[in-house]
């Protein structure tokens, strides 16, 4: 065993003053760090804070409130509650991911787990889930049983093995560049709702200027609080409206008063058809998870340097902590629908920090945002808001891809998974094209002939064939109706 193995963590610690570069010192501060499974991780003694995390807390935080707020919204709407029901079941969703996982799990007992955030995909389907007679409490408890089966069976990171560099790349290209487009076009919309068009010109104009700048200076992980506030700036500046109106104070806790008959989402406890009106929804939502945990582990594997395997994100113990989250989240009476934190990892990845310190300041601004009140507020401001998702994680998914893609065969997968994703989704073109890399018929066909019979074809072709099936029944392929509808 060699001395860095042996040696702790603490002991291998260096001053910055050692280093060229403070990027030098946080690529060492990786390399050193030996992360424990299920075990305690203490701060101090197994990992260390530094400025850089409060990047990736900040921009995790305000994703957080913006995904959670947009997936209970649309439960909400179809339901007819309230938009005071909305914010409550926000806070309280908060309080849950920050005391009894993000905290507790990613940051103290396993450090290689990202954090649980939401399934921002899913949130397109969440009428249909509603119409098709599905409780917000059966959906959970499905997705959380189906995702613990899932990272058991270790299924998760077979299939991220076997998914290619152009698919990967691929799929970061079309998931960066609509994500951005659809930012812009929103703030754009925003600005030009208030007859204020120029704001967003201004706006996304200086935005672009601070980001090159910053990536001229090698300084990146700094765009999300320097572009949010810059933006912030600029829209006051420029006269647009704002004003704080969320209170402080503490959303209900008792699972009861969220599953009553009369009150929280007033639709009592699930019963037995409740449960099969949504497998189908639990299942692609679960299936869903692959693509996106593989897309966030990527972003570690560019940005960290090759001594740093041991703190790499661990897809399965992702996928299990996800999917207990998901199940107490929901009995508890929140309505996140959970999936990994991409506006947590990307900006880490970028700042060359490891999981758990940036998880517990993710932690603690949380329950601030959620006790407090206004911080939401703030967060959900076009300007701000917009910003943080473009230079945050639209603009590194676009770049990322585009790394991943240099080579001729990659860049030929890379390209059927635009394609197929734009005809369908994104589910469906990394599935399709997975499975075509494999079988050698695109990209490096010779990584088709190593393969075994189980992973060349028989894997992603029963992953390809089970998804196919699932979007047919909800109608999420182009021109057919769906084989589920709603009485």
């Amino acid at each position: 065993m060699s001395d860095a193995n042996t040696q702790s963590y603490r002991s291998q610690r260096r001053p910055r003053r050692d280093f060229d570069s403070r990027a030098a010192y946080l690529e060492h501060e990786l390399s050193i760090m030996s992360p424990k499974r299920w075990r305690l991780n203490l701060p101090f003694k197994d990992y260390s804070f530094e400025l850089e995390d409060l990047v990736p807390a900040l921009a995790a935080t305000i994703g957080k409130i913006v995904m959670v707020a947009a997936v209970v919204a649309a439960f909400a709407g179809p339901l007819g509650l309230s938009d005071a029901f909305v914010v409550e079941n926000v806070r309280f969703e908060m309080l849950i991911a920050a005391l009894l996982f993000v905290i507790l799990f990613s940051g103290l007992i396993n450090p290689t787990a990202n954090l649980a955030g939401t399934h921002g995909p899913m949130i397109p389907l969440i009428p249909l889930i509603v119409a098709s007679g599905g409780h917000p409490l059966a959906l959970g408890l499905l997705v959380g049983l189906f995702g613990l089966l899932l990272s058991i069976s270790k299924g998760g990171s077979k299939l991220m093995a076997l998914t290619s560099d152009g698919v990967r790349g691929g799929l970061l290209i079309y998931l960066g560049a609509v994500g951005l487009l659809s930012q812009i076009k929103a703030l754009t919309s925003w600005a030009n709702g208030l007859d204020m068009g120029y704001i967003a010109f201004a706006v996304i104009l200086s935005t672009i200027i601070m980001y090159a700048l910053l990536a001229r200076l090698e300084m990146r992980w700094l765009s999300i609080p320097l572009g949010s506030g810059i933006a912030f700036l600029i829209a006051i500046a420029l006269g647009a409206p704002f004003e704080f109106v969320t209170e402080p104070g503490v959303p209900h806790l008792s699972p009861s008063y969220w599953w009553g008959e009369n009150t929280g989402w007033q639709m009592g406890w699930p019963e037995l058809h409740h449960f099969i009106s949504v497998a189908p929804f639990a299942v692609l939502a679960v299936a869903m998870w692959s693509p996106d945990f593989m897309g966030h582990r990527v972003f570690q594997e560019l940005n960290y340097p090759k001594k740093a395997d041991k703190v790499l994100m661990n897809v399965d113990d992702t996928m299990s902590i996800a999917s207990v989250r998901q199940a107490v989240g929901s009995l508890l009476g929140g309505g996140n629908l959970t999936s990994s934190w991409g506006t947590y990892m990307i900006p880490a990845a970028i700042a060359k920090r490891p999981i758990p310190a940036g998880a517990i300041l993710t932690g603690i601004m949380c329950i601030i945002a959620a006790l407090w009140g206004y911080p939401m507020d703030l967060a959900v401001w076009a300007p701000v808001l917009r910003v943080a998702l473009i230079v945050g994680v639209f603009m590194p998914l676009l770049e990322a891809g585009m790394q991943m893609t240099r080579n001729t065969t990659s860049s030929q997968s890379a390209g059927i998974v635009v394609f197929a994703s734009a005809f369908v989704n994104p589910v469906f073109g990394w599935s399709m094209t997975m499975l075509l890399d494999n079988l050698g018929l695109i990209g490096d066909k010779e990584r088709g002939k190593k393969l075994r019979r189980m992973d060349r074809w028989v894997i992603p072709g029963i992953t390809f064939v089970i998804l196919l099936g699932i979007m047919a029944a909800v109608g999420m392929l182009p021109g057919i109706p769906a084989l589920i509808t709603a009485e």
